[in-house]
Formats: structure tokens, C-alpha cells, sequence
């Protein structure tokens, strides 16, 4: 049993801890902000963190450097911001990669629900099926269906790395249309996009805000998007599953921290975010991207995760999807 000394030694010094602790949020930031990106320039991640990064520098008064860690299909970039010190200076651009890694890996250094601080997410946005305009005939989901099952097809398709929405979109179309296609993970939506553009790949199911300016420019071709309804950017783009009933997928993005990031600056940054998305400047902005703002307390952003690493996890499993 512990002496009535022994306890209020262990008071005094959790009192201390958490005086040093509110003493550094109510100093923060004084210096700049590195936001790590689990992926290269030019795809959707980054983009995302380059817009509301700039507008939330401006607020808090500190440069946000952009920091694109890509390899290992996101796990990297994971597993440096969950390693950095849990000050307030090291944010984390989570996406859907995060909850489908924790079934898809058979071994990975972190469990990315219990080692990460969540403090708010931004949007929801379809993922689209794309072409490439480069000789690839099909022009309807319909027709790419019966493309992929003619005798000697070969289907070239690109995902932004394994583990992402854009590959499991992938594993979930080909498991519920029986349409064999080549799987090729790259480091990131940018180079994937490249080699679209350049007929070396078929087709990508990609994030929306990375593929869209390609899709009107008419470097790539939209089939379809993923989610249940038709999206506002994309009008005249049916979904999948007008063609593929029961189809549907998306991918939503926020930013986390360190675990025991403090509470004070979790909850600041979170008000500054869910004030942006009440801008109709951004709300506009994300809105051309194909967005859907997901605004809410980090118990808001945590709960639509945990229901995304369940549901991402049954297709895992039905796919067969493994990564060592």
C-alpha cells in the first residue's frame, strides 16, 4: 500500500506534467508547423494539405511546411509522425489508406486507432474510374466489363499505392465483376496520373481532386463515379453502380497528431478547420474538387474512421487482398 507521502509525490508530479504541458499550448505555435504527406506532390493528399494548409497559416500566424513522405503504401510517413514528439508541431495528413492498412498488412509497427491523436476531418470525396484516352476503346463501365472479359484482354490498372481507396476500389470492382485486371501500385497518384495520360496504364479508380482537372481537360476519361449518387462536380459522370448495383466506395481525409498531442492545441486547430469549412471560398474551392466537407469535433472524425477500417476490412477479406 502506498504511503499518504508516496501518493501526493504521484499528484504533485501529474499536476507538474500537466502545468509544463498547458504552459507549452498556450505559448504554441511560436515556430513553424511540419505537416507530413504520406505521398508524393500532385495527389489528392497533397493537394488537400496545400490549400488548407496556406489558410490555416494565415490564421495561426506560422508557416506550415508541407512534408511528402511516400513509400511502403503510406505506412512511412505513418510511422514518422506517429514516432515525433507529441508537441503540437507535427501533423499528420490521415486518409483512407490508414484504416485499410490495418487489415491488408499482416505486420505493421503501430495501430494507427491507438497511436494517433485525432483532431479533425475535412472532406468526403468520391474516387472515379478513369481511362486513358491513348487506344482504349471503352467508353461506359458496360463497355470496360466486356472489354476485360473478351479472350487475350489485358488490363493495365494503377492505384496511388497499396493500401489506398484507389486500390481497394479496384480489388472491390474486380471481385463483384469478375473482370481480371493487372494491379500496379505506385508511390502516389501523381506518377500513376502520368503514366494514365501516356497509355501505359488503362485505368485508375482514383481520388476524385487529383483526377478532375485531367478529366476536363480531356487528358483522361471518366466511366464512372464511385459513389452511390452522381457527384456535383462531375454531372454527367454516372456511378458505378448504375452499371454494377450495390457498387459504392469513398475516401475522406482529415489531420491528426502524435498521441498525447495536448488537448488545448488539438482542439484549437480543430476549431480553426471547422471554421474554414464554413468559408464559402473553401467550401467552393472543395467543392470544384468533387468535396464534401465532413466538419465535427475529433470524436466526430475518429468515428467515421473506426467505421471505415470495419468496412474496409470485410472487403480485405472477401478480395483476398494480402500485403506481407
Amino acid at each position: 500500500m502506498r504511503s499518504k507521502n508516496g501518493v501526493l509525490s504521484i499528484f504533485v508530479a501529474a499536476m507538474a506534467f500537466f502545468a509544463v504541458g498547458n504552459a507549452a499550448a498556450a505559448d504554441w505555435p511560436a515556430r513553424s508547423i511540419r505537416w507530413i504527406v504520406p505521398y508524393p506532390p500532385a495527389g489528392t493528399t497533397d493537394i488537400l494539405a496545400r490549400i488548407i494548409g496556406q489558410r490555416l497559416s494565415e490564421k495561426l500566424g506560422q508557416t506550415i511546411v508541407i512534408d511528402n513522405r511516400p513509400g511502403a503504401g503510406n505506412n512511412l510517413g505513418t510511422e514518422i509522425a506517429i514516432k515525433a514528439a507529441p508537441d503540437g508541431y507535427t501533423w499528420f495528413l490521415v486518409n483512407p489508406a490508414n484504416a485499410i492498412n490495418a487489415s491488408l498488412y499482416e505486420k505493421l509497427n503501430f495501430n494507427f486507432l491507438a497511436d494517433v491523436e485525432p483532431i479533425a476531418g475535412f472532406i468526403r470525396v468520391p474516387n472515379v474510374m478513369v481511362v486513358t484516352n491513348k487506344n482504349f476503346a471503352p467508353r461506359t463501365v458496360a463497355e470496360f466489363i466486356a472489354h476485360g472479359k473478351a479472350p487475350g484482354s489485358k488490363i493495365n490498372w494503377a492505384s496511388s499505392g497499396s493500401g489506398t481507396s484507389v486500390h481497394l476500389s479496384g480489388e472491390m470492382f474486380k471481385m463483384m465483376t469478375g473482370v481480371n485486371m493487372l494491379h500496379v501500385p505506385y508511390k502516389g497518384a501523381g506518377p500513376a496520373l502520368i503514366d494514365m495520360i501516356a497509355g501505359q496504364m488503362h485505368v485508375i479508380f482514383d481520388n476524385m481532386p487529383s483526377s478532375i482537372g485531367y478529366i476536363r481537360s480531356g487528358d483522361l476519361r471518366a466511366l464512372g463515379v464511385t459513389t452511390a449518387q452522381r457527384s456535383p462536380a462531375l454531372p454527367n459522370v454516372p456511378t458505378v453502380a448504375e452499371t454494377v448495383p450495390g457498387y459504392e466506395a469513398s475516401a475522406w481525409f482529415g489531420v491528426g497528431a502524435p498521441k498525447g498531442t495536448p488537448a488545448a492545441i488539438v482542439n484549437r486547430v480543430n476549431r480553426e478547420v471547422n471554421e474554414l469549412l464554413r468559408d464559402p471560398k473553401m467550401l467552393q474551392r472543395l467543392a470544384d474538387l468533387g468535396g464534401t466537407p465532413i466538419a465535427g469535433s475529433p470524436s466526430d472524425f475518429w468515428a467515421i474512421h473506426k467505421m471505415e477500417t470495419e468496412k474496409w476490412a470485410k472487403v480485405v477479406k472477401a478480395s483476398g487482398a494480402k500485403v506481407q
